[in-house]
């Protein structure tokens, strides 16, 4: 292992990875190890970083240096058949409370791999409580990005701001209470886009997904994109003024299993000032709504998360 390696802001000490430097760490890995129990930062030089990251302790901050979110990536190509389940392909796993991640890449490259057969292969994985990830580009295709509740059920609330990411089927999913801010979601070429899939399984879980200000767009090569479709039978999903640039179905969202699950009658999928090509409202699906002004109001970022939002850079 090469020897600690650390730079100062303020009072705070940062451990460093960088793939030249001398004395940094060469792994995000070994750095992330190399800290207390308790957690602490982590600052990453530009740099292709290949290889898984487990980040199980709470308060781990992670952030690259680069000028942009592409020059420094995390990338691994593996998937829930080679890896042994859909959530342990994750190239990043964060399961740790207080969680910061921010400017840098994280990739799941499998479906890059034109002969390897079709799978889930999660990108990043968070499960912990108040999780913040900023200006980060999450890639993959089928399962991208996994926001889930911790073990036992444990809460978890997540906000995302500026960030990008992309995939097909499913490619945001999971239990989380989690918020969007000015997020880009990207549909990639593929038979079908489903944005997201929700799995709140109970009415008066407190779970959701929501868009604020979000855009969505996709590959020439998307085809039958849905806003989502209910993983589980109570899935609540929301967007607000967002932005939709994709030939979404006129339908918006689309069962589980047509023809053989009956998921949307209990879903809470709703649209508030949706705008662009695939934002009519007129023919969506019976079961969806379109909320008034006030009924927006209840997924304000503040009302959302109970007012207790001091863990949100953005929202002090």
């Amino acid at each position: 292992m090469a020897t600690i390696a650390s730079v100062r802001s303020g009072d705070a000490e940062q451990l460093k990875v960088s793939l030249s430097e001398k004395g940094a760490y060469r792994s995000i890995q070994d750095a992330v190890d190399a800290l207390p129990q308790a957690g602490g930062s982590i600052v990453v030089a530009p740099g292709t970083y290949r290889g898984k990251v487990r980040v199980t302790k709470p308060n781990v901050n992670i952030r690259g240096t680069g000028g942009g979110p592409d020059e420094a990536v995390i990338v691994y190509g593996d998937s829930a058949a080679t890896a042994g389940g859909t959530v342990r392909s994750a190239t990043l796993g964060a399961s740790g409370d207080n969680f910061r991640l921010e400017n840098l890449t994280v990739w799941n490259d499998y479906s890059a791999n034109l002969g390897n057969p079709a799978s889930q292969a999660v990108a990043l994985s968070v499960t912990g409580d108040k999780d913040v990830i900023a200006n980060v580009r999450i890639l993959g295709a089928q399962d991208t990005l996994f926001v889930n509740k911790g073990p036992n059920g444990k809460a978890s609330r997540q906000f995302f701001v500026d960030c990008y990411v992309e995939g097909h089927i499913d490619f945001i999913f999971g239990n989380a209470k989690a918020y969007f801010k000015q997020c880009e979601l990207h549909g990639v070429a593929n038979h079908a886009v489903v944005y997201t899939a929700q799995s709140r399984a109970v009415p008066d879980e407190d779970s959701a997904f929501v868009f604020d200000h979000c855009t969505l767009t996709a590959d020439k090569g998307a085809r039958d994109i849905a806003l989502g479709r209910p993983w589980r039978p109570y899935a609540a999903v929301i967007f607000l003024s967002s932005q939709i640039n994709a030939p979404v179905m006129a339908e918006g969202w689309v069962e589980w299993d047509p023809g053989k699950s009956r998921r949307l009658m209990n879903a809470y999928y709703a649209e508030y000032r949706s705008s662009g090509i695939g934002a009519d409202p007129r023919a969506r699906e019976r079961y969806a709504r379109q909320l008034s002004d006030r009924e927006a109001m209840q997924w304000s970022l503040q009302t959302f998360f109970s007012h207790d939002t001091g863990w949100i850079p953005q929202a002090r």
